[in-house]
């Protein structure tokens, strides 16, 4: 049976992923140019629609509501199901861990109630729509993320740059891990509720996690060093991504995890990528960040495509 997705965003890194990911277990994948395309035409016929479109956050006010109104009109007239990204934003520092598919969606910063404002839109609607709840992405190859943009990117100097509390417990997700558990959970979408709310449990990492493990993968020492918070706040004046930058800044002083129960209960077979292969796969890109130590550099090749 031919199974067809709309990718919306696929060169963004879910969509890059999701589109690798469906590609590689037999559906037929479709890609959007938001730019030129219509919609409408180019969801006819699928089945899934992956909104992978994510906004530079200067531009979420503006731009989230409009587009979530454009998926949702198209998923009520084709009857596709719509998959989500989700994140952990929706929740608020004071929202007791773990941080479940029952949490309540208590942020109070601009971005977080965005996103708790999107979803809540999509379960009014009444279209399938499956959210995949995670938290920090873990890519293959730069992408514009805290993994390797900011923390990741001075490794060939013996130093990994963290922007909170390196002794707290951080959720992260290795991308194609998740674009994997996105297929199997579009192959299952008719048995999932109307409004599925499902976390990914990925990784729960500290700081010191993260430096002890790039420490065997590069069987080099690594030096952690904080985030200069202070140059983000000497940029807010005349940068408009500053504000946004530091309004988020709580996730990364609130300790939190996501609670994997109902995953599993979905996907018992589901086998995470191991944290040593999915780092080495990230910082595999890095000038000067060989990897050596523990971790067979084939292995994290391979885990790249």
């Amino acid at each position: 049976m031919t199974r067809t997705v709309l990718i919306l965003g696929a060169r963004g890194r879910f969509g890059r992923n999701a589109s690798d990911a469906f590609a590689e277990a037999g559906w037929t994948v479709r890609h959007f140019d938001r730019n030129s395309g219509d919609l409408a035409r180019a969801a006819w016929g699928a089945d899934v629609i992956v909104n992978a479109w994510n906004p530079a956050y200067t531009d979420w006010a503006q731009d989230v509501p409009e587009l979530t109104r454009k998926v949702i009109e198209v998923a009520g007239k084709t009857g596709a199901t719509v998959i989500i990204p989700g994140n952990v934003y929706v929740f608020g520092a004071a929202t007791p861990e773990p941080w479940s598919e029952r949490s309540r969606h208590a942020a109070g910063n601009l971005l977080g109630r965005i996103r708790v404002e999107m979803e809540a839109a999509y379960r009014a609607a009444g279209i399938r729509t499956i959210v995949l709840r995670a938290g920090d992405f873990i890519d293959t190859r730069p992408s514009g993320n805290w993994f390797d943009m900011i923390m990741t990117k001075p490794l060939a100097k013996g130093r990994f740059t963290y922007p909170g509390n390196p002794d707290i417990a951080h959720a992260w997700a290795y991308l194609p891990d998740m674009a994997r558990a996105t297929v199997a959970l579009a192959e299952k979408r008719e048995e999932l509720p109307a409004f599925a709310d499902i976390p990914f449990p990925g990784y729960t990492l500290t700081g010191n996690d993260l430096v002890r493990t790039l420490t065997r993968i590069t069987g080099r020492d690594i030096r952690l060093q904080p985030f200069p918070y202070w140059q983000l706040q000497l940029a807010r004046p005349f940068w408009r991504m500053a504000p946004r930058l530091l309004e988020m800044r709580y996730l990364w002083e609130t300790p939190h995890r996501l609670d994997g129960t109902l995953f599993r209960k979905l996907l018992p077979e589901f086998r995470d990528t191991p944290l040593e292969v999915a780092l080495a796969s990230g910082i595999a890109h890095i000038p000067g960040a060989s990897i050596g130590g523990d971790i067979d550099p084939h292995k994290a090749v391979a885990a790249r495509h």
